[in-house]
């Protein structure tokens, strides 16, 4: 018997959203390695490199919803934080959760967990609204890690915008639509038998 899923995707979704404790592990560790890959592809710039991290955030927490994605990326956070090198740069540690980058880091939970919680409520159906909820997510990353920025290093807030987030707005738009297109991707309604 073969049926189509109808919903917008949201059916084709379910899978990475469902099942038993073996498949969410899994998808914990499959999401890690994704965030450590996406960590490792690294544009050099100051005071934080520019790398694939936020689109895997956004994107982890689109595709698992807000409970597993921000699992997902917290169990990241962890791994860099008791010595695996799946942070930028292969680089590891605690001391990156409370250095220049560690607002970026931690926001990354929050946007996957808010990210997937739009999803998972159909915001991001359509290519568009998906690009809105990814460039949303990418907006919060950046604010909350200049934010940070700023309160650590003591320069002003519109210094610490200068040098942590307005040196990645275009690449914020690009890996928001890039991430976008995978969701949509994923979300197309399938057949099964």
């Amino acid at each position: 018997m073969v049926r189509e899923l109808t919903n917008g995707g949201a059916d084709a979704l379910a899978w990475f959203r469902g099942g038993a404790w073996p498949r969410r592990v899994f998808l914990v560790l499959a999401g890690t390695v994704l965030l450590a890959a996406g960590a490792w592809i690294e544009v050099p710039m100051v005071p934080v490199p520019m790398t694939m991290q936020t689109f895997a955030v956004v994107l982890i927490g689109a595709v698992y919803g807000w409970r597993l994605g921000g699992a997902t990326v917290a169990a990241y956070l962890a791994q860099g934080a008791v010595g695996l090198p799946v942070f930028a740069g292969g680089a590891f540690g605690a001391a990156h959760l409370i250095g220049p980058t560690g607002g970026y880091l931690f926001a990354f939970v929050a946007v996957a967990a808010a990210v997937g919680w739009c999803a998972e409520r159909g915001l991001a159906k359509t290519a568009v609204s998906a690009f809105a909820v990814m460039l949303a997510g990418h907006l919060a990353i950046l604010a909350l890690g200049v934010s940070w920025l700023a309160t650590l290093t003591g320069m002003g807030l519109a210094q610490a915008a200068a040098v942590g987030a307005t040196p990645f707005l275009f690449g914020m738009v690009l890996k928001s639509a890039l991430a976008a297109a995978c969701l949509r991707l994923l979300a197309r309604p399938r057949r099964t038998g």
